[in-house]
Formats: structure tokens, C-alpha cells, sequence
């Protein structure tokens, strides 16, 4: 039985964050859908489990490793780098590179969140492709566990520059402004489809997925809830506009660079 909730990419305030699941429970409860929470596991397992009603993932593991789940569609984020479904990295480094470009980080020491991770990886390996020599821009490249810690790295003198979600900037910057103190935005990706939400439900549990999301952002019940968390609406997608991400991996490759 299809029934884990869980919002587990955008929690970078916990308080708001489960007032958005419990917004969310009560608005799949009307429609007959019982719920539980994600217990936590390891979240790999959790998007694949049979058990998955609900959660929102990121959109290169879905092209990659998730070709059974069900998209429900996607939220429209008010961040700024945000335009409807769509969102974008931002490049960021410490202040005292404030005014470079990427090519001006020829050689230096990116971090990365995970290498399966759209916004902190993927995203940038299409950025440094074309400036690539012998499928080489980094002197290194390490891999920090989230975008929180990427940016430590980056604070801490351990890194140079990190490619950072726009939502979660613009969330860091609300909740925890004292980590990015001190960076800067150097440059930014291109637009990509935004966090998909995803379910392991048949078609007619994505109706009703799809109906309860719509209300959730339609309803002034729930403005508070999704103004906390930066949602400022909600569109059913497909998985066919997430096939841009693996062209941009694809289109590195053909340039030479398969990591960074």
C-alpha cells in the first residue's frame, strides 16, 4: 500500500517543513489517501520503495535511477532564479572572488553536494564543459554530502566555488544567513525543470495527488505554508522535460568531460 509522505529536499527550516506535510496529510486524507512519515531511511531506498505516496526528489536521480515511479508534477518557487516549474544554480564563491567568472576558476577546487545531484553537479559539469581542456577544469573536485556543507567548504577556505540550488540559497539565506555571510553569486546555470514530486501510485493516485497539490496552493487556508516555503504554485508535469538533464550530461560527454 502506497502510503509515505515526506518533503525531504527543501527542509531547511524543520518547523516549516512539517507544516507543510501536515498541510499536506490533511489534504490527502479528504481524498480518501491515509498517510504516514518517512521514517528516514536512506533516501535512495525511500523514492524507490513501493510504499512511496509522496515526496519530492531531484530530477537527475529520476532520469537515472527511477524509471518506475510516477511523476505528480512540480511546484513553482518564488526564489529568485526561479520562472514557473523552472529553477537554477547559482555559482557562489567567497566574496573576495566576488566579480570573476567561471573561467576565472580555471584550476581551482570546486565542491559538489552529491555526483548525482542536478543542481550541485550535473548543472555545473554543463557550465565547465565548453571551457574544458582535455576533459579537465578543476584542479579538484570533492563531494560535500549536502549544499549546507558545500557551502562550509566554500566559508572555510576548503573549496573555491560550489554550484548552490536557488531555493535553498534563497531558504539559507532567510533561516541560517550568518553560513552564507561572507559568499557571493558569481554566475548562474541555465533554467532546468524543478525538484520533481514523485509517487510509486497508479494513474488514478496521481489524480488525486495532482488535485490535492492544486489545492494546497490554491487554498488561503494554506497561503502561510507555502509562502514559508517559498511554493507559489503547482503544475503537473511529465517526465519528458526532465530528459533535458540528460542531454546536458550527454552533451558534456561529447566535449570530453564525464565528471569534473
Amino acid at each position: 500500500m502506497t502510503n509515505t509522505l515526506a518533503f525531504p529536499m527543501y527542509g531547511v527550516n524543520q518547523a516549516d517543513n512539517e507544516r507543510l506535510w501536515q498541510a499536506v496529510q490533511r489534504l490527502l486524507l479528504e481524498r480518501g489517501l491515509a498517510v504516514n512519515p518517512w521514517s528516514g531511511e536512506d533516501l535512495l531506498a525511500h523514492w524507490q520503495s513501493g510504499d512511496l505516496l509522496l515526496s519530492q526528489t531531484c530530477g537527475f536521480p529520476l532520469v537515472t535511477q527511477l524509471p518506475e515511479v510516477q511523476t505528480v508534477g512540480c511546484f513553482h518557487y518564488t526564489a529568485p532564479g526561479c520562472e514557473g516549474i523552472l529553477y537554477r544554480s547559482f555559482l557562489v564563491a567567497r566574496e573576495a572572488n566576488a566579480g570573476k567568472t567561471l573561467a576565472d576558476f580555471r584550476g581551482q577546487r570546486a565542491v559538489c553536494n552529491s555526483i548525482d545531484s542536478q543542481s550541485g553537479y550535473n548543472a555545473l559539469r554543463k557550465m565547465v564543459a565548453p571551457l574544458a581542456e582535455q576533459g579537465r577544469f578543476f584542479a579538484q573536485t570533492s563531494f560535500s554530502g549536502s549544499h549546507r556543507q558545500s557551502l562550509n567548504a566554500l566559508a572555510e577556505g576548503g573549496a573555491d566555488i560550489a554550484a548552490i540550488d536557488c531555493v535553498t540559497w534563497a531558504l539559507l539565506q532567510r533561516h541560517e544567513p550568518e553560513l552564507v555571510e561572507g559568499l557571493s553569486v558569481v554566475g548562474e546555470t541555465p533554467l532546468a525543470p524543478g525538484l520533481p514530486l514523485i509517487t510509486a501510485g497508479e494513474a488514478s493516485t496521481v489524480e488525486l495527488l495532482r488535485d490535492a497539490l492544486s489545492s494546497l496552493v490554491s487554498d488561503p487556508q494554506y497561503r502561510s505554508v507555502c509562502e514559508a516555503m517559498l511554493i507559489g504554485g503547482f503544475s503537473a508535469v511529465s517526465r519528458e522535460p526532465y530528459s533535458l538533464l540528460l542531454a546536458w550530461r550527454d552533451e558534456a560527454a561529447e566535449l570530453g568531460v564525464t565528471r569534473i
